[in-house]
């Protein structure tokens, strides 16, 4: 799957916030011509802010907005999907993603618990 991104720090707010799109592109190759094609681009403004004592806050941490260039699948009506995606933590980190544009569906709830170790 192509991909892409950068990231660019913003010291007016944090040393440790930042913006950093990334965008990648999920595409059917040499596959059985049977089955549907898959063509979608996938893409997250994440915007990390850095809070006191480590904590930090992030806007968009998954390219979970979607938008489906390929065969419809069941139960779409148009092409885009569009999540409220948020990640809050210090060491171990909850994320919670809840459609708000949901013509193009990919799911109805995500939660993710991440626990990070450094050494």
């Amino acid at each position: 799957m192509p991909g892409a991104g950068f990231r660019y720090a913003l010291w007016e707010i944090s040393s440790s916030s930042y913006f950093e799109p990334v965008v990648r592109y999920d595409v059917s190759v040499a596959g059985d011509p049977t089955r549907r094609n898959i063509s979608n681009l996938q893409f997250g403004p994440t915007f990390n802010l850095g809070l006191p004592d480590r904590w930090f806050l992030t806007f968009y941490p998954s390219p979970d907005i979607r938008i489906n260039y390929g065969d419809p699948i069941t139960g779409q009506t148009g092409r885009l999907f569009l999540p409220f995606d948020a990640r809050i933590g210090r060491q171990l980190s909850f994320e919670l993603g809840v459609p708000i544009i949901k013509n193009y569906p990919v799911y109805n709830l995500k939660t993710q618990v991440r626990l990070s170790v450094t050494y």
